[in-house]
């Protein structure tokens, strides 16, 4: 007979020897250890430069080649975060980053992802997690009225607006096409229709879809770099003419660039009329219609079929959070739902699994920290903060107006603004490139502050985006003054102009 030892499980006899997970001891003490480094980080974050100044290869080249033979304690292993990594970090929770559409990791949001990680909730079936499942649906309908959407939208919760977006596009596919699970896309001759402005994940869906880029028409935009309602109508009326079958409209609440809005009520009227799926991409500014004085930025959305919201853009919810609705989502779980029989469970019909609402089988407990911000701000909290950062991009907007060495190239829209250096007298735009490029460069080296760029009718702008958490006027102050210094001191050294 073998001994006792023996007849333990494996798992078991390495945890009975200490060779298992952390001890308890040890762990507690390390995670005081790093809520104590967290709180200070948030507290004191600004003492790092907001972008990583490191070159390329750096953080490779102090990590180790080799996988570890041995374990290490804890705090070796945080060391060693400081020391290696910590240089190379882009501090996304500075109040100096002001580059790209924000993306916080509030306290509540950060507790919130801990206890999520603790749990390691599976979401893929209800009875995998009952909590995870019926916390996500009850949480996105709380957005969903907050933001303005009427009943009738379901939601569930996908990586990012990358994911939304195709998912979206997938249901919109499988309404045209009812037999595409089936039969595929091939020489079906569809076609999707968003603006030039569009997010670059649009085209990605199309070509993941097996549309291909082809199938993809960009409407023109107004000078507001707005989708052009007329031009769309034209589009679709020209290609059912041609027997192309118009698949989808992706309009943008929010464009990357400048943050423009799309006008919702005509291109809902014109998708309508057509029977057209209407996507609307409000993955940015979705958020700002949580103010009542903002709540136009959604009108016509209550006719869409889909809307994607990412909370972790500018609801403080660390990343990775996007909340998808769809008005029919069952057309979308028609599409996609694929059961195996290790899957299969007798639980009532009115039970959702949320495997069957997208691609992804595995699904993380998203909805705990999205529920821990929103108890934590509450309504009134999250449109203080949203509603005093609009007004800080406008106070911005108001600066960079009123200096003759600068101009504004896009209408300002809510927290984004888009400038460009543009000293009286000089003409070539290439000169001007040239000069904002470097005037961009010298204030991201400051490390005082993170802007970005993008080009604008042909022409490189300089683009600040305000949502931080943590951003206050001080901030917003500092990233003028340095733009201003910066554009002094080059436009002199360039010899440009007068």
């Amino acid at each position: 007979m073998a001994a006792h030892g023996d007849a333990w499980p494996e798992s078991a006899r390495i945890a009975s020897t200490g060779l298992g997970d952390m001890d308890a001891g040890d762990f507690r003490a390390s995670a005081h250890a790093l809520a104590d480094w967290i709180a200070d980080y948030f507290e004191s974050g600004s003492r790092y430069p907001v972008l990583a100044h490191v070159s390329p290869g750096t953080i490779r080249a102090a990590l180790d080649r080799q996988a570890p033979e041995r374990g290490a304690p804890m705090s070796e292993i945080l060391s060693d975060f400081e020391r290696v990594l910590l240089p190379g970090v882009t501090h996304w929770n500075q109040p100096g980053f002001m580059a790209y559409f924000p993306s916080t990791g509030s306290g509540p949001g950060v507790l919130g992802e801990f206890l999520a990680a603790a749990l390691n909730q599976q979401a893929m079936l209800w009875r995998t997690s009952p909590a995870a499942t019926e916390l996500e649906e009850v949480v996105l309908d709380w957005v969903a009225q907050l933001i303005g959407l009427p009943p009738g939208f379901e939601g569930v919760i996908h990586d990012g607006g990358s994911s939304s977006n195709l998912h979206a596009l997938a249901a919109a596919r499988a309404a045209v096409l009812p037999d595409v699970r089936q039969r595929g896309v091939a020489n079906r001759n569809l076609r999707v229709y968003a603006s030039e402005q569009a997010h670059s994940s649009v085209a990605k869906a199309v070509i993941l879809l097996g549309l291909g880029l082809d199938a993809l028409e960009e409407i023109p935009v107004d000078r507001s770099f707005r989708m052009r309602a007329d031009a769309l109508r034209a589009a679709i009326a020209r290609d059912v003419a041609r027997g192309v079958r118009p698949m989808a409209v992706v309009a943008t609440a929010g464009t990357t660039s400048t943050g423009s809005l799309d006008p919702l009520p005509a291109i809902a009227g014109i998708c309508r009329e057509t029977g057209v799926w209407l996507h609307v991409d409000a993955a940015y500014a979705g958020a700002a219609a949580i103010l009542p004085d903002h709540r136009w930025i959604l009108e016509g959305a209550d006719r869409a079929d889909s809307l994607v919201l990412n909370p972790h853009k500018w609801l403080f919810t660390p990343l990775d959070l996007s909340a998808f609705y769809c008005r029919r989502m069952d057309v979308l779980r028609a599409g996609l739902a694929l059961t195996a029989d290790y899957l299969v469970t007798r639980e009532p019909a009115a039970v959702r699994n949320l495997m069957d609402t997208g691609i992804s089988l595995g699904r993380r407990f998203r909805a705990l920290k999205l529920w821990m911000v929103l108890r934590h701000f509450g309504a009134e909290g999250l449109r203080a903060r949203i509603s005093g950062q609009i007004r800080l991009a406008r106070r911005f907007a108001s600066w960079v107006a009123a200096d003759p060495g600068f101009e504004i190239v896009a209408p300002p829209s809510l927290g984004v603004v888009c400038l460009r250096v543009a000293p009286p007298g000089v003409e070539d735009d290439q000169a001007l490139d040239a000069l904002n490029a470097a005037v961009l460069d010298r204030v991201n080296r400051s490390g005082e502050v993170f802007l970005s760029q993008t080009r604008l009718g042909g022409r490189l702008a300089i683009r600040l985006v305000v949502g931080q958490l943590r951003t206050g006027e001080a901030h917003v102050a500092r990233a003028w003054a340095l733009l201003r210094d910066a554009a002094q001191g080059l436009h002199r050294q360039a010899g440009l102009g007068t």
